[in-house]
């Protein structure tokens, strides 16, 4: 079997798909030849179709079919091998479509290696030998593979476009550079390569400090998310471990309660039996001396009867009735009535919006392009309006709460609270129920002589009349005194006059992790009056103080 290697041989037994020598030739029904792994891949592809065909002739098949190798194709593949391979080039260098082709070759052209932009031609790596051996074409600019070489190419005068027009932004030729286009901004595309070069670098220098920045962005906000993963396992853990401990208080309370019940049961049960067994003995003793007597008036001798009843036996004292003490169930009602008040108490305590477990109020402010702007106009404020009430259980014993909690009035008799140790005792002071971080904004409506506006930490002293529990006279605290003339500043006992605008509603804006604490006059418009720059270091609460009988302050339901 003698074949020659050329090209006809070749192309009659590559396979249509991968364009190479068959490999493993396998033959379908319809006659065409390819390598095995080929036509699978290729009808592996067709599967969800249902629909297998011939890449060639397009012929479809009812059932994917059954492929075997041909053995006599197989041959002569290997024949051609030996024979032709050798000197022929590898089929990997053909150019494919998506290929840049050798503009030299002639026939199945070969890959090119690079292209030339002065011949505007690419070349494959034998043609392209003139370009590294003979001198005048060693200095033409040979860059990677490329299609577009034409676009390089003037249609105006078929020249080469090395010219850059700076007003147009395109490439313009040299001769249209030195015609239409004379006296224009142009410059050779290499002096515009180089400055757009700079400008690139220059770019990119930018781009990777963005990177860098952005990069360190993420890292810190992996650290954050750690954090706050560390922090909520521990805070889970922690809780389990409060609420396993509270759970064991309360199933040992239940024990000792029902121990003690049973206790109290047995002991009076045992009392009441010991009772109820002597009575029934004196009721035998009753009987039967009852007995006796009846069997006596029953004697017809009245010498006999007269003879015998003196020798009766007297009757024992009887049990004397007020001694039969039945007491009543009240007892274990009263059990189970102190039970059920320490199911309510434990309730109410679960209930208070102050002891609350929620995350509702705890916010992770993750930010990159820095604080946001603190606002400027009412209606940017209002988008951190809260809608606040107040505590019942921190109110003054003189102080009324009406409208849902929002209104308190400076009473001149006390109100019937009941005891609470987070009551301020001495200092006609509310606090609200809901704790303040993050951006915050609340407005409040005064009636009368003048209103105490404050916000503080929630461990202020409750107890006393020190200044240690009034607001603004310690570190814990900050007010705001506003009367009909005046206002005025307080914070750790120092004062700090203020002016401003008079107006029976203020505006209060808290910034809780910027440290920002700002009083504002409201009316038509919005002045500020006093703003305050710290540390917070604790969630605070909004307190208010009627400064006189009569005097009422609310806290505005704001849209």
């Amino acid at each position: 079997m003698a074949l020659k290697g050329n090209k006809l041989d070749r192309e009659t037994f590559s396979c249509p798909i991968c364009l190479d020598l068959l490999k493993d030739p396998v033959t379908t029904s319809c006659g065409h030849s390819y390598c095995m792994n080929c036509i699978k891949s290729h009808w592996d592809g067709e599967d969800e179709k249902r629909i297998h065909s011939c890449p060639q002739c397009r012929q479809t098949f009812k059932r994917r079919p059954v492929l075997k190798k041909n053995t006599m194709l197989a041959a002569l593949v290997e024949e051609l091998k030996k024979t032709g391979l050798q000197a022929a080039p590898a089929d990997h260098c053909y150019a494919g479509p998506e290929d840049v082709a050798c503009d030299v070759c002639t026939g199945r052209k070969l890959k090119a290696l690079k292209s030339c932009l002065v011949c505007l031609a690419s070349c494959c790596e034998k043609h392209l030998q003139p370009h590294h051996e003979i001198p005048v074409f060693v200095k033409h600019k040979l860059v990677e593979p490329s299609k577009k070489l034409q676009e390089n190419t003037g249609f105006r005068h078929d020249e080469v476009m090395k010219m850059f027009h700076r007003t147009d932004q395109r490439y313009i030729c040299y001769l249209c550079s030195v015609d239409e286009h004379k006296g224009h901004d142009t410059v050779s595309a290499a002096a515009e390569r180089t400055e757009r070069q700079r400008e690139l670098e220059v770019s990119r220098l930018n781009i990777q400090q963005r990177i860098q920045d952005r990069e360190k962005d993420v890292k810190e906000l992996q650290q954050e998310v750690e954090a706050i993963n560390g922090s909520a396992d521990k805070a889970v853990e922690d809780s389990e471990k409060i609420f396993t401990e509270l759970i064991r208080l309360i199933e040992k309370r239940r024990s000792d309660v029902k121990q003690q019940v049973r206790s109290q049961q047995e002991t009076e049960v045992s009392r009441v039996k010991d009772l109820q067994e002597k009575l029934e003995q004196e009721i035998t003793e009753l009987k039967r001396k009852d007995a006796e007597l009846e069997q006596l008036s029953h004697t017809e001798d009245h010498n006999q009867f007269l003879h015998n009843y003196p020798s009766l036996s007297p009757l024992s004292q009887s049990t004397d009735s007020s001694s039969i003490n039945i007491r009543p169930l009240r007892d274990f009602e009263d059990v189970t009535a102190a039970v059920s008040e320490l199911r309510d108490k434990l309730q109410d305590v679960l209930r208070d919006q102050r002891t609350n477990i929620s995350l509702t109020d705890t916010e992770v402010h993750v930010s990159l392009s820095g604080p946001e702007p603190e606002p400027k106009t009412r209606v940017e404020f209002l988008k951190y309006s809260r809608e606040l009430t107040l505590d019942p259980n921190t109110a003054n014993e003189y102080l009324l709460l009406s409208e849902g909690n929002r209104k308190v009035t400076f009473m001149e008799q006390e109100q019937s609270y009941s005891s609470h140790p987070d009551r301020f005792t001495d200092w006609a002071q509310v606090l609200s129920r809901e704790r303040l971080t993050g951006r915050c904004y609340w407005e409040v409506e005064w009636r009368g002589y003048g209103v105490v506006i404050a916000v503080t930490y929630k461990n202020i002293n409750r107890a006393g009349s020190s200044d240690e529990c009034a607001f603004g006279f310690n570190d814990k605290s900050w007010r705001l005194n506003c009367n009909t003339n005046s206002y005025y500043f307080y914070y750790n006992s120092v004062q700090t006059p203020v002016s401003g605008p008079r107006s029976s509603r203020v505006g209060v804006y808290l910034d809780h992790s910027a440290g920002i604490l700002s009083f504002y006059s409201v009316s038509e418009t919005m002045t500020l009056l006093h703003r305050v720059q710290t540390t917070f270091t604790q969630p605070l609460y909004a307190g208010l103080i009627p400064s006189a009988y009569g005097v009422t302050a609310e806290l505005c339901k704001v849209k």
